[in-house]
């Protein structure tokens, strides 16, 4: 039986979300994986850098009543905490990965394993820090990062050796799913933004959405993991989907091409990558055509597949929780 010591930056919905889940799991992990686990640590905007030598009561936790000791940062909060394992869930930062970036990097440095949920040190610090992370013999993993806990990197990692990608194309974003369905049903772009945030896949303000920057930086991730090729977002042709008004899209829909925010990326001859984020009309038969309400997928062209699509199925917090969880037991296997 093995005893891991977690830490999580980041305490969010999707923090508190894989805590449950955990709970929920104990049994199963302890019975088929021999692995108890432990909070030692959570550090957040709001929470301060909270870390102690012995466990954390979950149950204080999640209901916001711990009064764990607060540190001054990163380093000090490792040392206090020491984890096995970091899990990171901070916002993104499209234009730098930071402050992400440091915190991982840090965490990997203390000989954590380290899983995120953040697309953009994948774009940003994909290489660096998954060297530190061999360096010290651990793994750094982000399954979470483009469609919550369907099989993405991990599938090329661990089931798909030689093959050559030709593109890929997906639907990333529940946001603007539902936003574009809703104003086909003839309502208004807010109350597509509001039907969103009630289902609880948008924030607040929903820009990083509806501009397109959430795809732009899963083209870019995909992109820089899965076909070695860094891509950096100022390179993705970006379209949001303000311009779109209801009458379009119900035009559309009744023709049987509705719009989807669709990414699209091509691999050219001499092995560098072109893509593009923007509105475009899909037809029901293609392999992105019934991708519908917080649904995402990619479909990739492959040299000895003409097409495999991945797609996931209404995924919500524990979905995206579960990759977490799932990059964990992958990484202590």
């Amino acid at each position: 039986m093995k005893r891991y010591r977690f830490c999580f930056l980041g305490f969010g919905n999707v923090g508190r979300a894989l805590v449950r889940l955990f709970v929920a799991k104990s049994s199963e992990l302890r019975d088929n994986y021999g692995i108890e686990w432990e909070i030692t640590g959570v550090a957040t905007r709001r929470m301060g850098w909270r870390a102690s030598g012995e466990a954390i009561d979950v149950a204080s936790l999640l209901a916001g009543t711990d009064q764990t000791d607060t540190h001054n940062n990163i380093n000090e909060w490792l040392t206090h905490a020491k984890p096995d394992v970091v899990f990171e869930t901070t916002s993104l930062n499209p234009e730098t990965g930071q402050p992400a970036i440091e915190y991982l990097r840090a965490s990997l440095q203390s000989g954590a394993h380290t899983i995120t949920a953040n697309k953009a040190p994948i774009v940003y610090a994909y290489d660096e820090l998954n060297e530190i992370a061999k360096a010290q013999g651990k793994h750094f993993f982000f399954e979470s990062t483009v469609l919550d806990s369907a099989p993405v990197f991990s599938l090329f990692r661990e089931t798909l050796p030689a093959v050559k990608i030709r593109g890929f194309s997906g639907v990333f974003n529940s946001t603007t799913n539902i936003i574009l369905e809703t104003m086909e049903a003839g309502r208004s772009f807010a109350e597509g933004v509001k039907a969103a945030q009630e289902l609880g896949v948008a924030e607040t303000d929903p820009g990083h959405d509806v501009d397109g920057w959430d795809s732009v930086m899963k083209v870019c991730a995909v992109s820089r993991v899965i076909l070695r090729t860094p891509l950096m977002p100022s390179a993705v042709r970006r379209e949001g989907i303000r311009a779109l008004e209801p009458r379009m899209l119900q035009a559309a829909r009744a023709e049987g091409k509705p719009y989807k925010l669709l990414t699209r990326a091509t691999v050219n001859a001499d092995g560098s990558v072109t893509a593009s984020v923007r509105p475009e009309q899909i037809g029901v038969n293609d392999p992105l055509g019934n991708v519908r309400g917080t649904s995402l997928a990619i479909h990739f062209e492959l040299d000895t597949i003409p097409g495999l699509t991945v797609v996931s199925h209404r995924p919500n917090l524990q979905s995206t929780a579960y990759g977490l969880l799932a990059d964990f037991l992958n990484a202590v296997k």
